[in-house]
């Protein structure tokens, strides 16, 4: 499998803009996919916040196997977290309340002095984890653009809310990925460009780690039951969704494109590609 980098320009200057505009900020959401923790969390942006707090919010947990417990984990490490699925109106005060939480000395000095402020977060995540969608939660109406691939957001913009203001930035990878493992999760959930990925190797890797962490969903899926070999797998997969060529031979590529999707879509349950360990080894 070739290895996977991605680090565009732009994200060079969101960098740049975050370092920037961190000195106006009191705090940071640092937004992860609940899917995988710690492979989508970039040290670099809590970084830029060294000194402040930072609330860690595991989106997408309507996908997301254990998503509680990995919350538990980032606690134990003394950071502050929530999950939730930012797409649900109903998950709001949860999130106000995280929000809430993280200032609130802060907030309670001020009073003392007989005053209310205003608290200013920056929120910030490697693409797609669904930045957009929980600062729309937070105001309660479509504030920012949204969009299911990775890139949507370039540019900053604040969004003035009840007790808080929000600047949403551009999601950014590392500069290099240390772990190709990391990678190639964060590839799985459509966090990295899909036009720089090489489709059959991204498939043919998801359908291994699939048949060793959750071969049962692979069998009822696609009738795997042969976990021995991802090409046969992925034959299987040919099989199962007739994706079929002239001639009788296999549509690879209509396979591996299903493959991909049907975990992004959540077809394939509820899952965490990130382990217990990763979890707990990420520094948060």
């Amino acid at each position: 499998m070739k290895l996977i980098q991605w680090f565009p320009g732009h994200m060079t200057k969101a960098m740049r803009m975050m370092r920037e505009n961190a000195a106006l900020c009191d705090g940071a959401i640092i937004v992860l996919d609940a899917r995988c923790p710690a492979s989508s969390f970039n040290e670099k942006l809590k970084k830029v916040f060294s000194g402040k707090p930072v609330l860690y919010v595991l989106n997408k947990s309507d996908l997301a196997e254990n998503a509680e417990e990995n919350v538990k984990i980032i606690k134990s490490s003394g950071g502050a977290a929530v999950a939730l699925n930012a797409t649900q109106s109903g998950c709001r005060r949860a999130l106000y309340s995280a929000c809430e939480n993280i200032v609130r000395d802060k907030s309670q000095r001020a009073r003392e002095k007989g005053y209310e402020r205003t608290f200013r977060f920056m929120v910030l995540g490697v693409p797609n984890t669904g930045k957009s969608t929980v600062i729309n939660l937070l105001s309660g109406s479509r504030r920012t653009a949204t969009g299911d691939k990775a890139g949507v957001t370039r540019g900053k913009q604040w969004i003035r809310l009840e007790g808080f203001e929000l600047l949403d930035t551009p999601g950014t990878m590392p500069p290099a990925f240390e772990d190709q493992t990391h990678a190639r999760r964060l590839a799985y959930v459509g966090s990295i460009n899909d036009d720089i990925l090489d489709f059959d190797d991204i498939a043919l890797a998801l359908l291994a780690d699939m048949a060793e962490k959750y071969p049962e969903r692979l069998t009822e899926r696609y009738g795997i039951e042969d976990f021995s070999a991802p090409l046969s797998m992925l034959e299987c997969v040919c099989s199962r969704r007739g994706f079929m060529l002239r001639g009788g031979e296999y549509d690879y590529d209509r396979a591996c494109k299903a493959v991909v999707d049907d975990l992004r879509k959540g077809r394939l349950g509820k899952i965490c590609l990130d382990s217990e360990e990763d979890v707990r080894a990420a520094r948060f």
